[in-house]
């Protein structure tokens, strides 16, 4: 009687168990709209700091300008990838 008992656990509600708890899992785990445009902000600002440093390294390879105006530049490109930010969180 017992190994027949084990054997209906094992078959019918292991299983089930198993799916249910992959399946609650699974719900904590999906993305919302909130995350996903917190994630592609934070892209966009990542994006605009690589562009920013390679901005500032071209300006004063090319020295046609100061060093104050290589700043500048490189902040005007980190502000503009802080806008797109905001453009695609609100």
């Amino acid at each position: 009687m017992t190994d027949s008992k084990f054997e209906f656990w094992r078959r019918t509600v292991a299983p089930a168990a198993v799916a249910a708890s992959l399946l609650m899992s699974g719900t904590a785990f999906a993305q919302t709209k909130q995350a996903n445009e917190r994630q592609d902000g934070r892209n966009a600002n990542q994006a605009a700091k690589q562009e920013a440093r390679s901005t500032k390294i071209d300006c004063r390879q090319e020295n046609n300008k100061s060093n104050a105006e290589c700043r500048h530049d490189k902040r005007d490109t980190k502000q503009g990838g802080r806008q797109e930010k905001r453009d695609i969180k609100y």
